[in-house]
């Protein structure tokens, strides 16, 4: 484990990797959940820069109660933000409307700019259609140019109208350019469509306000968060050794997240995998490597994974700390067969999540065969996790005839948000509860 010392603004953090190094003779696949934790200051100093963009659906769909009680959210989430940050508010609909200031640039916020913006967010309109696209190209030119923590909200009720290839072609075009925390009002939204916005840009998970009343308490939860981060753009700097695969780097709590196809190589044998903005938390990585086989005895350094703070160049980034993926190779049997308890957690974690998503886009297309057997075996791994949360919300799905071997039944008439419900936190991840001292070897299956 390693630490950083105290930076004043930033977090300090700590890098602590659980595994079990043993590998059998001609093995060669190493896993690893590499934890790392950030300890920021109890209050966050003013000179940190921070810019918060508000992106509220003003489409025709969202007329009546919905509109009405989005701009009283981004009333809530504009007076949540501390004096200094810099803030915009879109109005999206088939275009990017700006709400304030009315140019399209950022201000700081203070009594004046809070004031003018509290009132240009009464009586907003609903009409047009939904472009998401549109609204986070915008989201995008107002962030440029801007130093610290890039932090938006996206609110909508419905599917986006736009061709699938423009949709994708922005989201692979502002990859990272800012992180996007997504929100669903209603029913009528694609959970899909929102996860592919958190995903590209490092969102906390797309979530689900069932009742609009619920709005302005979700956005303001939502900028205390964002307003607590004091660190932005963090990596993880993966090494490895000559001809070694990196088979993913995923980060598995508190969401999933696949972030393998995202690194960048900065330095030489490495790289770099976005992890977004810091403040005081904790997330969990799991990182599989093949190397090459080694004879019993053997010890290799798999990895060496790092918490990088980018600087101008590669040799002014800063180090805080770093933590070795370790193999050694022995014929013990009793030493290679054991997962260590963290790996073998989540690697169920992200089989279930998997299951639970094919489950749903099965039962929605007919297919009950298909629907019946991938939910019955989220079940099974839920129920095998310990995991009463996800078993609560499955229940409300399916019918659990026996929850050891995932034996189930489809419910005939499911409420759409219980539905969806499932489907988001199907990706959210609880920490893995101490079992064998430390290690399992309980036929968990392998990585998906």
């Amino acid at each position: 484990m390693s630490r950083t010392p105290d930076l004043g603004t930033e977090p300090e953090f700590r890098v602590e990797v659980l595994q079990n190094p043993c590998l059998p003779p001609g093995g060669g696949q190493v896993h690893a959940i590499v934890n790392v934790s950030s300890l920021g200051p109890e209050s966050v100093d003013p000179s940190v820069r921070a810019c918060e963009v508000i992106i509220v659906d003003t489409s025709g769909s969202m007329y009546g109660e919905k509109i009405e009680a989005a701009g009283r959210a981004a009333r809530a989430a504009v007076e949540t933000l501390r004096d200094g940050v810099r803030f915009a508010v879109i109005g999206g609909s088939h275009e990017a409307r700006m709400i304030y200031p009315r140019d399209e640039r950022t201000v700081e916020l203070d009594a004046s700019t809070r004031a003018e913006a509290l009132e240009a967010l009464r009586g907003l309109e609903a009409d047009g259609g939904t472009r998401m696209g549109v609204w986070l190209t915008r989201a995008a030119r107002l962030f440029e140019g801007v130093d610290g923590i890039k932090h938006a909200i996206l609110l909508t009720d419905g599917r986006n109208n736009e061709m699938s290839d423009s949709f994708e072609e922005v989201l692979r075009r502002f990859e990272g350019a800012f992180v996007c925390d997504c929100r669903g009002v209603g029913t009528d939204w694609d959970v899909e469509e929102l996860r592919r916005i958190d995903s590209a840009f490092l969102g906390s998970g797309p979530d689900i306000i069932a009742d609009p009343a619920d709005m302005a308490a979700d956005f303001r939860a939502m900028t205390r968060t964002s307003m607590s981060k004091t660190v932005a753009d963090v990596a993880l700097r993966l090494w490895t050794p000559k001809n070694s695969i990196v088979r993913y780097v995923k980060q598995v709590a508190p969401t999933v997240q696949d972030l393998t196809e995202r690194g960048v190589e900065r330095v030489p044998m490495a790289r770099d995998h976005p992890t977004g903005s810091w403040g005081t938390e904790n997330r969990d990585y799991h990182i599989c490597v093949e190397v090459e086989p080694g004879a019993p005895g053997r010890r290799l350094r798999a990895g060496w994974v790092r918490v990088v703070l980018p600087g101008p160049t590669p040799e002014q980034d800063r180090i805080p700390a770093s933590g070795n993926i370790l193999a050694e190779w022995t014929a013990d049997e009793d030493r290679t067969t054991g997962i260590h308890t963290r790996v073998a957690h989540y690697t169920g974690r992200v089989e279930m999540a998997r299951a639970i998503q094919d489950g749903l886009a099965a039962r929605r297309g007919g297919d009950e065969a298909t629907a019946t057997t991938r939910l019955g075996r989220a079940v099974e791994l839920a129920h095998g996790a310990g995991d009463e949360e996800t078993q609560r919300l499955l229940g409300r799905v399916v019918d659990v005839l026996d929850p050891s071997t995932g034996t189930v039944r489809l419910k005939p008439g499911v409420d759409k948000v219980d539905e969806m419900t499932l489907d988001i936190d199907s990706t959210r991840t609880v920490r893995t509860r101490p079992r064998m001292n430390g290690r399992v070897g309980d036929g968990t299956p392998g990585p998906v």
